[in-house]
């Protein structure tokens, strides 16, 4: 009899584990990231060139967050249908006291890699403060006048690929002109926080 309650008890414990650790990952998985103040027109001091003649799209990363591969996956697939109705950057963190090497990473080639998309440096996530970004894989797309169209995420959880909110709101505008949703969550590291390392590479 003792011996089956110590089995029960065990048993006990081992399921409230598992259940722990499932609802935590979960949980993080699936909790949006808080966002900053987003300009509703194109932030004067940006270091990039406003847009011009078509819509911009803005992506703030870090180069480091294993997170930000689905959210770049996600913007080939964007831009595979946007043709010429938008222009894309990435901007890449970089801490104030590294080199500009130190944001090129796997992420950064993969980036590279898509038509499109132009990858600039970040020097410690100036340009994310101004387009009011906090975690990376954070969007905002401005229209040809320069005003805000959308913002968000474009992955339905961290590092998910697949159907999601933002990805569609951005294909409403390249298809009709118009978002359907003005935002969607945003899941990815703090732009300006440790992140754990990308299994894949640097």
């Amino acid at each position: 009899m003792r011996q089956q309650r110590l089995i029960a008890a065990a048993a006990l414990v081992w399921v409230l584990l598992v259940g722990g650790g499932w609802w935590l990952l979960t949980d993080y998985a699936t909790r949006p990231a808080p966002v900053g103040a987003v300009p509703d027109a194109w932030p004067a001091h940006a270091e990039l060139a406003p847009p011009a003649g078509r819509a911009s799209l803005v992506m703030l990363a870090h180069p480091r967050c294993p997170c930000t591969r689905a959210s770049l996956h996600e913007l080939e697939r964007i831009m595979a249908r946007a043709g010429e109705r938008l222009q894309a950057h990435v901007l890449f963190y970089r801490p104030p006291q590294e080199p500009d090497a130190w944001a090129h990473t796997d992420l950064w080639r993969l980036a590279a890699a898509i038509p499109g998309v132009t990858p600039h440096v970040d020097p410690d996530g100036r340009n994310a403060g101004r387009f009011g970004a906090l975690a990376s894989g954070q969007v905002v797309l401005y229209g040809p006048d320069g005003r805000l169209l959308f913002h968000g995420g474009i992955t339905a959880g961290r590092g998910h690929e697949g159907l999601n909110a933002g990805r569609q709101a951005i294909l409403a505008y390249v298809r009709d002109g118009t978002p359907d949703a003005p935002q969607a969550p945003v899941y990815g590291c703090f732009i300006r926080g440790q992140v754990r390392p990308d299994p894949l590479g640097s």
